[in-house]
């Protein structure tokens, strides 16, 4: 199984220090490449106040810059805000400037606030998206094309220059509903869950994507995203990781990310309570255990990390350096 590190850039609880936190991001992907780490990925939001950088393909940009082999992508862009021909020529320079280096991890959204500030109803969400999907395609595949949807209407069109990648950079869906997951299959080229959840949900989701893949007859390229940490022992990753997921999973519940929903009150947000089966987090010979049992579960072959929560602002940069290093001597040459 190969490994990515999801990075949210954000500084609470103002967003002041937010060069500071990007160097740190890009020193942290340097590393990851050194470690043996197939790719970094990044997300989106707007206007939020601890400052989340609302450009993701920017920064993938600068770590691109910054290193050789290392994937960079996107997890997820928020489709339903971006027009599509704008955001497949910047994918296109991305994926020159990376010689072929670009992941474009594309999401519904579902925060409010991200769909106020563009005047997008989050109601057209579902059509938007689907729509702009197939429009990137299009953008991608090098020929005239005439588009005409219910949102957007495009008429003999070419999109100069062409990918690097072929036939076009993938495009990874990420979901946590059974309709989000089918949506995936018949219009993505992988899923990618979500991090916050149980095993046993993941592998639910992921069986209703397999079997409408196949029934597209499309090879199943499932992804997961995992909270997780491993360090010295399992009180010291408690101790480092544990506020912060916390404290994250606090932000998502009160903006009620779906995977919270059966959570009635914000008290049960507790280490002891929400870990099991959830969170990867110890030393390391508990983590490769249970990153194996992920990986026979669910039949992944590419699990991105988040270590850094943005609504928390940690673990602070020299443990996230610390972990990478864990990871890369400890977890990646047993994955195989």
């Amino acid at each position: 199984m190969k490994f990515g590190i999801y990075s949210s850039i954000a500084n609470p609880p103002r967003g002041e220090d937010l060069p500071r936190c990007v160097d740190e991001v890009i020193e942290e992907a340097r590393l990851a490449e050194q470690a043996g780490f197939d790719s970094c990925f990044f997300g989106e939001h707007h206007q939020d106040k601890d400052g989340f950088l609302p450009s993701p393909l920017i920064v993938c940009t600068a770590v691109a810059a910054s290193t050789t082999t290392l994937r960079v992508g996107t997890s997820v862009i928020l489709l339903p805000l971006h027009h599509p021909v704008r955001l497949a020529e910047d994918v296109v320079t991305l994926d020159i400037i990376s010689k072929g280096r670009v992941t474009v991890g594309v999401g519904l959204g579902y925060q409010e606030a991200d769909f106020r500030a563009f005047g997008v109803s989050m109601s057209d969400r579902v059509e938007l998206f689907e729509e702009k999907v197939e429009i990137l395609r299009n953008c991608w595949s090098g020929k005239e094309f005439s588009f005409d949807g219910k949102h957007h209407h495009i008429k003999d069109l070419t999109v100069r220059p062409d990918p690097v990648q072929k036939p076009h950079p993938p495009i990874w869906i990420g979901a946590s509903a059974p309709v989000s997951a089918r949506r995936a299959a018949n219009i993505g080229d992988a899923l990618v869950t979500t991090p916050s959840t149980t095993l046993d949900n993941t592998c639910r989701l992921i069986d209703e994507y397999k079997v409408a893949a196949e029934a597209a007859g499309k090879k199943p390229a499932p992804v997961i995203m995992r909270d997780a940490w491993v360090a010295g022992s399992r009180k010291e990753a408690e101790e480092v990781y544990g506020p912060e997921v916390i404290a994250a999973y606090k932000y998502y519940w009160r903006n009620g990310l779906s995977e919270f929903k059966s959570i009635k009150d914000e008290s049960e947000l507790t280490l002891d309570r929400i870990a099991k089966d959830r969170l990867i987090m110890g030393d390391p010979e508990e983590c490769l255990t249970e990153f194996q049992r992920w990986s026979e579960g669910t039949g992944a072959e590419t699990c991105l990390l988040r270590l850094r929560h943005a609504h928390s602002g940690g673990p602070s940069h020299a443990q996230i350096m610390k972990t990478i290093d864990l990871i890369g001597d400890r977890i990646i040459p047993y994955m195989g």
